[in-house]
């Protein structure tokens, strides 16, 4: 009892993103619903002999998780949010990785100088909530893209989203949710496309089960009304808007 409290009393000194199971129903109180976005991506349940590459791990929710899905490797990077100009720190990560006991490895790297000579290839990566923060999207999908062997995760913003035509949306100053490091945000031909491009040999939209249902045009008022309380953008700029998911097969 006085070990958890010892814990507890760690845990809310720091300022956390990501909700993380710990021990004894005790779990970091982040603003991220992460279990619930695990659903959402579709990480693999069963990584035995896997290695995992995280880019943006942040407090390192989905490479704990994937340690706990059985990889034998896992690749932790950030630099952004652990050492960079982004709204956290390393000090999450570091005491998740103490109190779980954990192997996960760790690399204070930024996403755009990732490459195979620095870190490796793996058979899975995971490029979450990473997309949209990158000033050209299409090179940030080439790194992951170079230093995987058979899935890249993908989750971000999309826009657009009522155009079958590839089309990218561009937000200037701080436009998309009141923060200027939100620049893209592609439709879903265009994610396609470009993972087509550089060599993924399928592609498949994992989150939301049923896109054709969840943007369809009566929905997406509601949605949109929601976006712009949330400060997202207008009503017209949030109808095409949404979080997606894809998984791309080499």
């Amino acid at each position: 009892m006085t070990e958890n409290k010892d814990l507890i009393r760690r845990m809310n000194e720091i300022n956390w993103f990501h909700s993380i199971p710990l021990r004894d129903g005790i779990v970091t109180p982040g603003q991220d619903d992460s279990v619930g976005k695990l659903e959402q991506v579709c990480l693999p349940k069963d990584l035995t002999g896997k290695s995992v590459l995280d880019i943006g791990s942040w407090d390192g929710f989905f490479s704990f998780q994937a340690e706990r899905n059985g990889a034998k490797r896992v690749l932790a990077t950030d630099h952004f949010c652990w050492s960079g100009p982004g709204w956290g720190t390393k000090e999450g990560f570091e005491f998740v990785h103490e109190v779980l006991n954990s192997k996960v490895e760790s690399l204070d790297i930024d996403a755009m100088d990732i490459t195979p000579e620095k870190v490796g290839k793996f058979d899975v990566v995971m490029f979450l909530g990473v997309l949209y923060h990158l000033q050209d999207p299409m090179a940030g999908l080439r790194i992951a893209a170079d230093v995987c062997e058979e899935l890249l995760i993908i989750e971000t913003q999309m826009d657009d989203l009522q155009r079958w035509k590839p089309s990218m949306v561009y937000y200037p100053g701080d436009s998309f949710n009141n923060d200027s490091t939100n620049y893209w945000a592609p439709n879903v031909a265009a994610m396609k496309g470009m993972l087509m491009d550089l060599g993924f040999s399928r592609v498949e939209v994992v989150y939301p089960k049923r896109p054709w249902l969840r943007y369809a045009r009566p929905i997406r008022y509601l949605s949109s009304l929601k976006g712009v309380f949330e400060g997202r953008g207008s009503f017209r700029q949030t109808m095409n808007q949404g979080r997606m998911s894809f998984h791309a097969y080499r």
